[in-house]
């Protein structure tokens, strides 16, 4: 079914492009035929001026989306291609500023494993930017379009920054490979049921760490909707850090043996980022909530009408209670403000 399938789509798109270029051909010949009618060679200069302009679309396309050549990687560091693919990154990865010796015409693998420190640094600082914005992204905006888009836009970024970082030149077909290559590490791309706990245990842990639990007391009744937040928040931001490392090793591999550790090493170090970024979005995010609840709490307060005169005990009584929870609620958020 599926090569049926195939079939008739590549021989469909081949019939329209050839449909198309007979109609363009067509109109063309007709354009420069009226132009004839204007002068002799207008029509001839037209049809060589589109000819030419063709060619140069066609050659530029052909630029953009050929892949460079390179060699093939390694197995080990011990293999004979080794130092072919070390020279190979010495003349394709920029060199950092930072670098003690930048402008060095004879680059080695002490070189560029100094220069590898340097761009993941960069990288992982990039990763944690953008990781920190997906965290807000996931916890207001969960379960929403915009949110999906957002997300999938801000992990779609890191991946290509870290890309730019670790590349001179850009080329169009191997940030595409990138993308792919990060895609089949993240989990659920291809659905392992024994993968899936060690995904989510870094998740839970920075959800219910000590910062959270000291900000959430046992007895408030919004406690599931916080929970809810920070939960939406931090598989958003976990999903974009293993993004990024992921994206990092692939550009930083050395040899086969390192590809094999990416989702362990990427595991690992996407769990320790993503307890950094919660840690640090949690204030925040309950602040912020808090301060809008209470906000809320005394609009809807307001709403409660003041007695008239000749009004019923239980109408002096709710009024009184509301105008009572104003006050409290007013003087807590005075203290807040002034403990910040």
């Amino acid at each position: 079914m599926k090569r049926k399938a195939l079939i008739f789509l590549g021989s469909a798109l081949a019939a329209l492009l050839l449909l198309s270029g007979v109609f363009a051909l067509n109109q063309l010949l007709a354009f420069g035929a009226l132009l004839s009618t204007l002068h002799p060679y207008a029509g001839y200069a037209f049809l060589a001026l589109s000819g030419a302009l063709m060619l140069f679309a066609i050659v530029s396309g052909l630029r953009f989306f050929s892949r460079p050549s390179h060699p093939t990687l390694p197995s080990d560091e011990t293999a004979k291609n080794f130092p072919a693919w070390v020279a190979f990154l010495c003349r394709t990865v920029p060199a950092h500023p930072m670098h003690p010796e930048p402008l060095r015409k004879e680059k080695d693998l002490r070189w560029l494993r100094a220069n590898l420190k340097l761009l993941e640094v960069d990288a992982l600082n990039k990763t944690k930017q953008i990781a920190t914005k997906n965290f807000f992204v996931g916890a207001f905006a969960q379960n929403t379009s915009y949110g999906t888009t957002t997300s999938l836009k801000n992990i779609l970024k890191t991946v290509w920054n870290i890309y730019k970082i670790h590349h001179r030149t850009h080329n169009a077909l191997e940030f595409v490979g990138l993308v792919r290559s990060v895609y089949r590490c993240l989990p659920l791309s291809d659905f392992r049921r024994e993968d899936i706990p060690a995904h989510i245990k870094p998740i839970i842990q920075s959800s219910f760490s000590n910062t959270l639990s000291s900000l959430l007391p046992g007895g408030n009744l919004l406690t599931p909707f916080f929970m809810n937040l920070f939960l939406a928040g931090a598989t958003n931001t976990y999903l974009t850090c293993l993004s990024g490392m992921i994206a990092i090793r692939h550009c930083q591999m050395l040899s086969e043996e390192d590809r094999r550790e990416i989702t362990q090493q990427s595991l690992f170090e996407a769990s320790f980022m993503l307890k950094e970024i919660v840690r640090e979005c949690n204030p925040v995010l309950s602040v912020t909530i808090s301060n809008a609840v209470k906000k809320a709490g005394i609009e809807s307060l307001d709403t409660v009408q003041v007695p008239s005169v000749g009004s019923n005990i239980a109408q002096d009584i709710v009024s009184h209670l509301a105008s009572s929870l104003k006050s409290i609620i007013r003087e807590n958020i005075s203290v807040e403000k002034n403990d910040e």
